[in-house]
Formats: C-alpha cells, structure tokens, sequence
C-alpha cells in the first residue's frame, strides 16, 4: 500500500481547522463572559436607588453611582459588541481552514478506497493463482 503523498499538507491543514475551531471556542467563551459582565451591569443599574432622604451630600453620592454604573452597563454593552464581532471573524476564520481541509480528506479518502481495491485484487489474483495450481478435483487447504 503506498502512502498518500499529501499527508504531511492534510495533517498541516487540519492542525489549522484545529487552532481556528480553538481560537472559535475561546471567542464564545469571551463573548459569554461579556454578556454576563452586561448582564450584571444592567441588573446594578435597574435596582440601584437614588437615596433623597439622607440630605445633599448622599444624593449626589447617589448620582455618582448611578452615572458609574450607567458607565459600567455601556461599557459592558460595547465589550459584547466587540466580542461578537471577534466570534464573526473567528468563525470565518474556522470555515475558511475548513474549507481548505477538506478536499485533501476527500483525496485521502479517495486514495484509501483505490489502495483498497487494489489489495483485494491483488489478493484475488494470489487466490486465483493457488487455485490454478491445484491439481484438478482437490480444493487447496483440504485434506483430500
């Protein structure tokens, strides 16, 4: 059986597929941890309350608060916004690899199904060959 000549492109290729599908996954996992950063965010500012009764001083504590969080909310909203954009980018960075490896897995493919053939037909002639040396009426391998 004689070795697929592109192996060593097609291993290359699906290292690539394999750092991209990698470099995919960790961008899914920024934007899911930027999402729950939003999340929080959003939550701090919706149950934050503006404390008027304590006097001056506290309410523009109060204010200052809020405008941080506001801050922090769309800061946050545009950390999702950045980490979807790296997923888009990631993702075609993964089906471009993708796109690249698969071909040569085709050819290997077709490659192992001719070698296949081949080994069997080789096989075949070995077999037929012992058969034709048989004398006539015994079957090889029986004790006749």
């Amino acid at each position: 059986m004689s070795a697929f000549r592109l192996s060593g492109l097609m291993r290359f290729r699906k290292l690539q597929e394999d750092q991209a599908a990698a470099d995919l996954a960790s961008a899914n996992a920024s934007r899911r941890r930027a999402e729950a950063r939003r999340a929080a965010a959003t939550r701090d500012l919706t149950i934050h309350e503006f404390q008027t009764d304590l006097g001056v001083a506290v309410f523009r504590a109060s204010v200052a608060s809020r405008a941080a969080l506001r801050s922090f909310a769309t800061e946050a909203s545009v950390a999702v916004e950045v980490a979807a954009t790296e997923v888009q980018q990631r993702e075609l960075a993964w089906s471009d690899a993708r796109k690249r490896s698969v071909p040569l897995e085709k050819l290997s493919e077709r490659h192992a199904e001719r070698e296949s053939v081949e080994d069997l037909r080789v096989e075949q002639l070995a077999l037929d060959e012992i058969a034709g040396r048989a004398p006539s009426g015994t079957v090889p391998g029986s004790d006749a």
